[in-house]
């Protein structure tokens, strides 16, 4: 199979390809040097699609977003790595992220709150409906969060606040 880029569409395929490999690698960090760390297991994978995308740069006309490592190895640019428009979309990322885990975390750990008081009390009455009751807590954190973003968030520490 042949696929032909002009130089646009492969600097586009580049950016793509830094994105979602700051997606998979994201937790991980940087060590000291700036550099990349050394890849956790399921993101080695894609460490030799990597490399064969960032040797295609220069033939493509996009040298300037490929450097060479400190090991040898391709990398992306500083130029691709701070470009604002990618800076901008992971920050967007990041932070869409961070409700949504939140959000969820919270109303999951509330619901099993719940569940454990209506066992303790017995289990009388109708079960929870999990789902729905689910739903109704996210709602409310959702609500919580776009109306004062984190004013109201309090964390008690060991319960004693």
């Amino acid at each position: 199979m042949k696929v032909t880029f002009t130089t646009k569409e492969y600097s586009r395929l580049l950016e793509l390809a830094h994105l979602g490999l700051h997606v998979a690698t994201r937790r991980f960090g940087e060590d000291e040097d700036g550099s990349a760390p050394a890849r956790a297991a399921g993101t080695q994978r894609y460490a030799e699609i990597e490399q064969k995308l960032l040797d295609l740069a220069t033939p493509f006309g996009c040298a300037d977003f490929v450097d060479v490592g400190a090991d040898g190895r391709l990398i992306f640019s500083a130029k691709l790595a701070d470009d604002e428009r990618g800076q901008k979309l992971i920050g967007e990322y990041n932070n869409d992220t961070f409700w949504h885990e939140l959000v969820t975390r919270l109303a999951d750990r509330d619901l099993a709150a719940q569940h454990t008081k209506q066992s303790l009390a017995g289990g009388g009455g109708p079960p929870l409906d999990a789902d729905a009751r689910l739903r109704d807590l996210e709602d409310a954190y959702w609500e919580e969060f776009e109306e004062n973003d984190l004013t109201n968030l309090v964390l008690l520490r060991g319960g004693k606040g």
